[in-house]
C-alpha cells in the first residue's frame, strides 16, 4: 500500500495561521463596531448619506449645520460650577439669552458672548429643564420632574420668580417618568408650543389661541426622522423656520425642515466644527435672527457657533 506523504511544514502551518488571522480580523471588526456604537457613528452614518442628496439650492435655503464653526468654545459661566445648565433661548427684544439651571432652580440672563447679566431664583420649581421666549416679556418654563409647563412674565426689574404667581399646564404622564418632557420652543408663526420628550424621543404640539394661553391638549407628531438616543433641547430658526433638535447622548444636532424631514446635522465631538473637545453634555440650543447658533452644556459651559461662508 502506498503511503501518504507527510505534509510539509508550510502546508501544516497554513490552517493554524489562517485561523489565527481570521480571529484577529473578527476581533478588529468587533472593536471597530464597539467604537462606532460608543461614539454613535451608527446615528451619523445614515444622516451623512442623506446629506449627500441635498442639492446646492436646498443647502442654500436651509441652516446647513456642516458649515458652522465654534467661535466660543466651552466658555465657563462663572458662579455656576455646581449648577446644571439645562436649556437656552434667544430673546429678540433684548438681544440676550435666557437659560434655566436644573440642579439649583434659577433663570439666568446672558449676553450673546456668554457673560452673566443676572440670576433669578425660580421659587417653587423642582427641576426646570426647558425654556423658550414667547415675546412681550413672556417665557415658558418646563419642569421635567413635576411634568408642568409654566408661562411667566419677565421684565428688566425681575429679580425672582414664584411659580404660584403664574399659569401652569399639566403635561401629563410619560412612558419613562424620569425621562419626560424637558424641551420646549415657541412656534410664533403657527402660534403653538413644540414640546420634546427626552426618551424615547418624541415631538408634540400644543396650540395657543392668543399667544398667551394654551388651549385643548397637546398632539403627538410623527418622528420618523428622530434617529437619536435622547432629545435634550429644541430651537426654531427664525429665518428658515427649520427646527433644531439636540441630543446629548448622541452628541448630535439635527436640522429638520417644516415637514419634519432631516436636512443636515452637526456632530458635537472634539475635532469637528471647530470644537477642541467633545461637548460634555449638551442640554440647550438656540439661534438668533442673524443665524448665529448658541449652546450650553452641563455643568456651566457656553458655546457660540457661526456659519463660515
Amino acid at each position: 500500500m502506498a503511503t501518504q506523504p507527510l505534509p510539509t511544514l508550510k502546508t501544516a502551518r497554513r490552517p493554524r495561521f489562517f485561523m489565527r488571522w481570521y480571529y484577529w480580523l473578527l476581533l478588529a471588526v468587533a472593536a471597530a463596531y464597539g467604537l462606532a456604537f460608543a461614539m454613535h457613528w451608527d446615528d451619523r452614518g445614515v444622516l451623512w448619506v442623506l446629506e449627500r442628496f441635498e442639492s446646492p439650492a436646498e443647502r442654500q435655503e436651509s441652516i446647513w449645520l456642516p458649515d458652522y464653526r465654534a467661535v466660543i468654545d466651552a466658555k465657563p459661566m462663572p458662579g455656576m460650577e455646581k449648577d446644571e445648565a439645562s436649556d437656552l433661548a434667544y430673546n429678540p427684544e433684548t438681544k440676550t439669552l435666557f437659560s434655566v439651571m436644573g440642579k439649583n432652580p434659577f433663570l439666568v440672563e446672558l449676553t450673546l458672548q456668554g457673560d452673566v447679566l443676572r440670576k433669578m431664583p425660580l421659587v417653587g420649581w423642582s427641576n426646570p429643564e426647558g425654556v423658550t421666549v414667547m415675546g412681550n416679556g413672556l417665557l415658558a418654563i418646563v419642569d421635567e420632574r413635576e411634568h408642568v409647563l409654566t408661562i411667566v412674565k419677565v421684565d428688566a426689574d425681575t429679580r425672582e420668580l414664584n411659580i404660584a404667581n403664574f399659569s401652569k399646564y399639566d403635561l401629563g404622564p410619560s412612558k419613562d417618568q424620569n425621562k419626560a418632557f424637558e424641551s420646549v420652543v415657541w412656534d410664533a408663526r403657527n402660534q403653538q408650543m413644540l414640546l420634546g420628550e427626552e426618551r424615547p424621543p418624541a415631538l408634540f404640539t400644543w396650540k395657543s389661541a392668543d399667544g398667551l394661553t394654551l388651549t385643548g391638549d397637546k398632539q403627538k407628531l410623527a418622528n420618523d426622522d428622530l434617529d437619536i438616543r435622547n432629545l435634550s433641547a429644541l430651537a426654531i430658526d427664525p429665518r428658515t423656520r427649520h427646527t433644531l433638535v439636540l441630543s446629548a447622548d448622541s452628541h448630535l444636532l439635527l436640522e429638520l425642515d417644516e415637514k419634519g424631514e432631516q436636512v443636515s446635522f452637526m456632530t458635537l465631538l472634539g475635532g469637528f466644527n471647530g470644537l477642541k473637545k467633545t461637548i460634555p453634555r449638551s442640554e440647550g440650543v438656540t439661534m438668533d435672527d442673524a443665524g448665529t447658533l448658541y449652546m450650553v452644556s452641563e455643568p456651566n459651559l457656553f458655546y457660540r457657533f457661526e456659519k463660515q461662508h
